[in-house]
């Protein structure tokens, strides 16, 4: 997997689950976090797992990046809490096709969260014409295994630093307007 696209799955989920009222989402809980992706696209795989170590300065940046990727990619994109949840319709070009999701995080106080993203493809995203995917997080403790705020651990035991790439161009640059 490209670093790239494992960037993109990590912020991603931010961008589209919360950006549109900052102000308003809540603070996790600083530390260790523990994630679990899985997805309708894989039935019955493993779950994809990673850890990532995040502070106040993390969360700030993960929502400025969301939020430039939101206003990048998306022509819409609603956001509404009820409750303990956030619902979210989105519209966003990935590419050259439009990716239409409903997502729902539950929020489970300051050390737990998880998000269910409906997402439909036109035309077809990697082979997939809709999705499920389910992200799950919870805080495991403070960081630990020498990781720094900001350092994140995929899956495939690639470790990269969030802070070091902020500048750097997107994910998936935005479709060509002819």
């Amino acid at each position: 997997m490209r670093l790239s696209a494992t960037l993109l799955a990590v912020v991603l989920p931010v961008a589209f689950a919360a950006a549109a009222i900052a102000e308003d989402y809540p603070k996790l809980k600083p530390g260790q976090w523990e994630t679990t992706t899985t997805s309708s696209k894989n039935p019955g795989a493993p779950q994809n797992k990673m850890t990532m170590c995040t502070d106040e300065a993390v969360q700030k940046q993960m929502m400025t990046v969301g939020e430039g990727m939101r206003r990048e990619m998306c022509t819409k994109s609603e956001l509404r809490r009820e409750g303990g949840k956030y619902v979210g319709d989105s519209v966003c070009k990935i590419g050259e096709g439009t990716m239409t999701a409903h997502s729902v995080m539950t929020i489970l106080g300051d050390n737990g969260y998880s998000t269910v993203v409906n997402a439909k493809y036109d035309p077809p995203f990697m082979g997939m014409k809709e999705s499920t995917t389910t992200i799950e997080g919870r805080n495991v403790g403070p960081c630990r295994d020498g990781l720094q705020p900001g350092d994140v651990v995929t899956a495939a035991g690639q470790k990269f630093n969030m802070k070091a790439l902020a500048n750097h161009p997107p994910a998936i640059p935005p479709a060509k307007t002819k």
